[in-house]
């Protein structure tokens, strides 16, 4: 009689087992990038925000390491994705500014992007956000690597509603003419158009949901998760469970939105025994859109915000958290840009870098802890069509003479959903030590003449490899971007 019943426990037993599966075990980890849109320098706890809390991003800093002199590629939406994805400088590939929807171009599809990488070992790969590189089919996710998509295909204030969330009625408004409802994608069709700002409220957490979906369904196999939320670009939206919970206002509405979306990724990973073996990459497209007043982002004190190439539009924060290789609390203030991403994904899981040149540096020794010095040296901060505007050294930074009009300074800016003007500065030739003065305060070229004639030396590399429109100088390596197929 016990010996039957310890064949039926047995037997039990392995019925169970067999029921169960077990992650399998991968060669190389899953990655998750979470973009961020328009978010500050100083928009986390961890890096000076006010009024409202990001426990769930202030842990994963903790966990892992916290980049303080990490640089977004160029300023402004379309640019940014664009490089990250392929770790080249956008006007490398064609890519200038922020698509709208009256534009027949996207990202050429013989650029290799990170999820077209990753395929090649076998990553399943979803993105559920933002995407900005081509509102055309041919453009899309999924002709671009992705197995999975939904999301907005542009901006999400390209649309013909105002920016109190009634349609627009004046014909001459140029988004009345241009912008039509704003779709909601689904692999390659429109799933349903956002037409209001509760349409808006519901984008993080239908996102989030998604992601955790993904994750789920993937988890016996390595993949790739790309997560770039809509917010905090206005207009602003957040869900019911978070409207009106912060101090701030609705932008700490929509952190506190956000820092829950990233807990509930990585309550996830937890849940399905993929916590050890998932790196997890946070980071945003540029800074704050900061003439939006209480509706914008911090810089953290850094100079001016989107749209130029001063610190606060172009410095980001980023955290990644990979348990077992990422020492814990390590903090990083080497130069370090999204470029970066690309090939340092490529040496974690083995994977070929394109025949085409790119920009980034792998960055894997300071990821491991070797903090004391950056593979990378030198930064182009390009923007418009292809103004080169100023290049870096390591904390060296010269801005080259330029004009532009998204200038915050001297200005007045909007509040409650609605903009401020901007300013139209001229902008000298500068040099400033980011070491001693991040604010871009202080010129001293007068004082180093030599770093001065280093830099203008760099800007001359720059301008014979990608070009410099101010110049009217056309660069020998340069690739056409992708052109809508009639």
């Amino acid at each position: 009689m016990r010996l039957n019943l310890i064949l039926l426990l047995a037997f039990t037993f392995l019925l169970g087992a067999s029921s169960w599966k077990k992650p399998a075990a991968v060669s190389s980890p899953n990655i998750v990038l979470i973009f961020m849109d328009d978010m500050g320098y100083g928009d986390l706890t961890s890096t000076g925000a006010l009024d409202y809390q990001t426990p769930n991003l202030d842990k994963l800093g903790m966990e892992g390491i916290r980049f303080t002199n990490f640089l977004a590629a160029q300023a402004v939406c379309s640019a940014s994705r664009a490089a990250l994805l392929t770790g080249c400088y956008p006007n490398r590939i064609g890519i200038a500014g922020a698509l709208d929807p009256s534009q027949k171009i996207g990202l050429h599809t013989d650029e290799l992007t990170i999820a077209e990488m990753l395929k090649q070992k076998g990553y399943a790969t979803g993105i559920f956000g933002k995407w900005h590189l081509g509102h055309h089919k041919q453009f899309l996710p999924l002709q671009q690597g992705f197995d999975e998509y939904l999301g907005i295909p542009y901006s999400n204030d390209m649309w013909p509603v105002d920016y109190d969330g009634k349609p627009i009625v004046n014909e001459n408004d140029y988004r009345k003419q241009t912008y039509p409802a704003l779709p909601l994608i689904e692999n390659n069709d429109t799933k349903e158009t956002i037409n209001d700002l509760a349409g808006q409220d519901k984008l993080t957490t239908l996102y989030t949901e998604r992601a955790v979906g993904f994750i789920k369904k993937n988890r016996n196999k390595p993949f790739f998760l790309y997560l770039p939320h809509a917010m905090t670009h206005v207009p602003l939206g957040v869900s019911a469970r978070f409207k009106g919970k912060s101090k701030q206002g609705m932008y700490g509405d929509v952190m506190m939105e956000i820092d829950w979306s990233v807990g509930q990724i990585m309550k996830t990973l937890k849940e399905n025994g993929l916590d050890k073996n998932t790196l997890v990459i946070f980071t945003s497209d540029n800074g704050p859109w900061i003439n939006f007043g209480n509706h914008g982002g911090s810089t953290g004190g850094l100079r001016e915000g989107k749209g130029t190439v001063f610190e606060g539009g172009q410095r980001v924060p980023c955290l990644m958290r990979w348990k077992g290789t990422i020492p814990e609390g390590l903090i990083c203030n080497q130069l370090t840009s999204t470029l970066d991403i690309f090939p340092t994904l490529a040496r974690i899981c083995g994977t070929a870098l394109p025949d085409q040149k790119i920009d980034g540096v792998e960055i894997l020794s300071l990821m491991k802890g070797n903090v004391t010095e950056s593979p990378r040296k030198y930064f182009y901060y390009y923007y418009a069509y292809n103004e080169l505007r100023a290049v870096r050294r390591d904390n060296w930074k010269l801005m080259l003479p330029h004009q532009y009009e998204r200038s915050y300074e001297g200005v007045l800016p909007g509040n409650n959903g609605f903009a401020g003007k901007y300013g139209n500065i001229s902008v000298q030739l500068a040099l400033y030590d980011l070491r001693r003065d991040a604010g871009e305060e202080y010129d001293v070229k007068l004082q180093h003449p030599e770093i001065v004639a280093e830099l203008l030396k760099v800007a001359d590399v720059a301008r014979e490899d990608l070009g410099d429109a101010l110049q009217k100088k056309e660069g020998k390596n340069v690739r056409p971007v992708g052109v809508l197929k009639e």
